[in-house]
């Protein structure tokens, strides 16, 4: 293990960076990292670069061991990390999914203006805060009788949609309609079913959050007005959180198989936090079906909180969600495993992708995206901090060549929780935000300085890092009004 990387990474050109298949003994195939000069720098520092070459030594491993420029250290996979393996001959890793299975996005637009909500951010961040709820072991307001969590983990955002929580047309502008149908509530233990099920409906804590935005640049105005972003100054919703307790049951489970799967097949893997299996065993479709579910619990999850946010709207502005023009723009997932198609090698070949803090990226054309959608792109939601800004994007073909269809998530953290929360005690960040016209509504004030904007890099600057390699085109940049979090 090195903390010196001089000499032993290779520059492709401005924003792709090679660690070669000789760094360590194991490798399969390079990693391959985007990164700007200062980013890069900044991942220098902690062991996340490490990691990508110890995900570059898993079996069935095709092309790279990638990681998006929201890189940082994560669990077996760096947070950012992308990896694609033979859907026949490869491995799935639990690590390269995360413990919050189907952590995700989704992006409401409205036909407000900022100095509306600017005007009632009170009374909307407490109408929100009311509505939705948040902090460590907070629980929803869903309440599941009998076998009603086996229906939310086979059915989805579907399961949110028939029980009242949104519009059918929210599923039409979800990532695979917000629901995986190989998703088994068999292979999910009654132990993690017991955790999720009080949660549905629930932000959580950590760097989940609900965000009230204005759009204040817009990049490209014919794709915005594709997706519904028409005007600078237009309000929209973040909405970022996923599984709960249910998908880290899940993900703690199945760590505990596959650890005992490594042992008797003899796999080698230089971190035992890369547990894996193969994904033809019958521990491999296990775990598949128990993540699709719990990554169905996710996107209801995210269903119902945005029933809720047009509730409170509605409640404030005194008019109806209709009226208020409060549609879906996008879901995505960003801690997930999916099975794709690409050209290795020139030929066709189904993979399993990894994507553990990556988004799906897929360009115009693509028949999973929404039709309305499919001239300009998949949409591509990245948040920032709370303090700065957030971006949409949309993604490319040159996407589906260099990183499997994969984007970054998010800023990407640069000091960790406890650092973060040492370098800014006794500073009080809700004032600091105000002071900068945000409004920020929280269960814990304290632990706000975990998710300052000093413990996170600049989004801006990862974006341009995906923009300018290819792998997703800017459209427009929204800043913060109202922040709920846990």
């Amino acid at each position: 293990m090195s903390d010196d990387w001089s000499g032993r990474l290779r520059r492709l050109d401005r924003y792709r960076w090679e660690i070669p298949q000789t760094y360590k003994a194991g490798m399969r195939v390079p990693g391959i990292v985007f990164a700007s000069d200062a980013i890069m720098e900044q991942v220098k520092s902690d062991q996340a670069l490490e990691q990508v070459a110890n995900v570059a030594c898993l079996p069935g491993i095709v092309r790279a061991s990638l990681a998006m420029p929201d890189i940082h250290w994560g669990y077996g996979f760096p947070v950012g990390g992308v990896a694609a393996t033979d859907a026949d001959h490869g491995v799935v890793s639990p690590g390269g999914i995360g413990f919050d299975i189907n952590c995700g996005v989704r992006l409401l637009r409205t036909d407000l203006v900022a100095q509306q909500v600017t005007e009632r951010a009170a009374e909307l961040g407490e109408q929100l805060f009311r509505a939705v709820p948040a902090g460590l072991g907070s629980e929803g307001k869903v309440r599941l009788k009998g076998n009603d969590i086996d229906k939310v983990l086979k059915d989805g955002a579907g399961w949110a949609v028939r029980a009242g929580y949104g519009l059918a047309a929210d599923l039409e502008h979800a990532e695979s309609n917000g629901r995986i149908e190989t998703a088994d509530p068999d292979r999910v233990s009654e132990k993690a079913k017991k955790r999720g099920a009080p949660q549905l409906g629930s932000l959580g804590s950590g760097n989940h959050f609900l965000e009230v935005q204005a759009i204040d640049e817009i990049y490209d105005p014919q794709t915005a007005r594709v997706l519904g972003l028409t005007d600078v100054d237009q309000v929209v919703v973040f909405i970022h959180t996923g599984s709960r307790g249910l998908g880290h049951q899940v993900c703690q489970d199945y760590l505990r198989v596959m650890a005992q799967v490594v042992k008797r097949l003899g796999i080698e893997l230089p971190d035992r936090q890369l547990a894996c299996a193969p994904i033809r065993s019958p521990e491999g479709q296990e775990y598949l079906a128990a993540m699709a579910a719990a990554a169905n619990f996710a996107w209801a999850n995210r269903q119902c909180i945005t029933h809720w946010v047009r509730e409170a709207f509605a409640a404030t502005f005194k008019k109806s969600e209709a009226e208020l023009g409060m549609a879906l723009v996008y879901d995505v997932a960003h801690n997930i495993a999916k099975m794709e198609t690409y050209v290795v090698d020139d030929m066709k070949k189904q993979l399993c992708v990894h994507r553990k803090g990556a988004t799906r990226a897929f360009p115009p054309g693509d028949l999973s995206i929404p039709a309305s959608y499919r001239a300009v792109g998949q949409p591509v939601l990245v948040p920032g901090d709370m303090g700065r800004y957030s971006f949409v994007a949309v993604g490319t073909e040159r996407a589906m060549r260099e990183s499997f269809g994969s984007a970054c998530h998010g800023a990407g953290r640069v000091m960790s929780r406890g650092a973060a929360k040492r370098s800014l005690q006794g500073v009080d960040i809700a004032r600091e935000l105000r002071e900068r016209g945000v409004l920020v509504r929280a269960t814990d004030r304290a632990g706000l300085a975990e998710e300052a904007s000093q413990a996170y890099r600049d989004v801006a600057d990862v974006m341009e890092v995906v923009d300018g390699a290819g792998l997703a085109r800017k459209v427009a940049r929204m800043r913060p009004l109202v922040v709920v979090k846990g």
